[in-house]
């Protein structure tokens, strides 16, 4: 599965983050960066929920 952000759609509410830190992460601007564009299938749900979660749809998942 590939997981993207959307930067100039993030607000840098943070909820990715705080479902599912091994992926997501906010950064030095206060907006959401992967740590992998890559993710495991066992983390499929986890980030599933953070893209469900995200209040601007800013999370793609492929």
């Amino acid at each position: 599965m590939k997981v993207k952000v959307n930067r100039d759609s993030c607000i840098g509410c943070g909820a990715c983050a705080a479902i599912c830190d091994e992926v997501f992460e906010i950064d030095d601007e206060g907006l959401s960066i992967t740590k992998k564009e890559v993710v495991e299938e066992d983390k499929k749900q986890e980030v599933q929920d953070a893209a469900d979660s995200c209040p601007t749809g800013a999370i793609e998942v492929e």
